[in-house]
């Protein structure tokens, strides 16, 4: 399920509070910022949204890998955009892609995370749900239509 296009992405400025004394993100507000999105995402995904998902359902969605490389710094007041592609979808894991590029082409920092969904009664690895992996296939369906 591969696919190099973007499947959720949004566009962000970079605030005071993301940055250390340097002026430049702080790596973990990063991560901060990339969950941020995937919870977007999920809300655009599903009429209930992340917080039904947690919440309602309590099925979680806790990363168990996460590989990340900085490329390029980016600087409090810059534009970027953050996305995410699903590079694959397995039984009760996802692995997502994640870009966070300046809007001048040049990738900031880039990721592949391994989220697992559980049940947050027994802490325990779940299916994805199935109203959830449907909305996650048709939207790396519509990225590849986009793409061309």
């Amino acid at each position: 399920m591969k696919t190099n296009a973007p499947t959720f992405s949004q566009r962000h400025k970079i605030h005071f509070s993301e940055c250390d004394p340097a002026g430049i993100v702080f790596y973990p507000q990063y991560f901060v910022l990339f969950n941020d999105l995937v919870e977007s995402w999920t809300d655009a995904l599903l009429p209930e949204g992340y917080h039904g998902v947690i919440g309602a359902r309590r099925v979680g969605m806790p990363t168990v890998h996460l590989e990340v490389d900085f490329k390029a710094v980016s600087k409090m007041g810059d534009e970027v955009w953050l996305s995410l592609a699903v590079e694959r979808i397995g039984q009760a894991s996802l692995t997502l892609a994640w870009a966070c590029t300046g809007t001048d082409g040049v990738v900031r920092m880039s990721a592949q995370q391994t989220i697992v969904t559980t049940s947050l009664d027994t802490h325990k690895a779940i299916p994805i749900p199935d109203d959830l992996r449907r909305a996650i296939e048709g939207a790396v369906k519509e990225a590849e239509a986009r793409q061309g």
